[in-house]
């Protein structure tokens, strides 16, 4: 009788242990994604959303992001902001083949979605605007307000 007891025990103990865990998860999952509601949704649901892209251009550059006005900007602008910053994109300069395997590395590593028919785009893009420059030495500095040490 007495094993009988405290077998019994020991299962109710289980049994509130694992419901004790079950509600302290569901709780934090539930103040996780009060503070983070944008972790609800996929980013393959953001990818597919149509963005509309403020177009103000200033002297052949998108005012918002910095980017050159040129065919793809738009697609461009819409797949790689979502992530990082523009400025991530416009520092650097590669060729086509590395604006792929750019791509690729961050669909393998980042959870960068499959850009689909709008890769052949993108890169176009970025290899045109975004090309390496052969620059020789190092360009000279301008805009520079010089002053005397004193």
């Amino acid at each position: 009788m007495k094993n009988n007891f405290e077998d019994q025990v020991k299962a109710l103990s289980r049994t509130l242990l694992l419901f004790l865990f079950l509600l302290v998860f569901l709780i934090g999952g539930l103040f996780y994604f009060k503070m983070y509601p944008e972790k609800l949704h996929s980013k393959k649901e953001t990818f597919k959303e149509i963005v509309d892209v403020d177009t103000e251009i200033e002297n052949g550059i998108h005012i918002e992001t910095g980017f050159v006005a040129d065919e793809g900007m738009e697609v461009t602008i819409q797949n790689c902001t979502n992530c990082h910053s523009a400025k991530l994109v416009t520092q650097n300069r590669m060729s086509k083949e590395g604006w792929k395997a750019t791509i690729k590395w961050m669909q393998e590593t980042q959870n960068l979605w499959d850009l689909g028919s709008n890769e052949d785009l993108i890169v176009s893009y970025l290899a045109k605007n975004y090309a390496p420059v052969a620059k020789g030495r190092r360009q000279n500095l301008e805009d520079i307000e010089w002053y005397e040490l004193e």
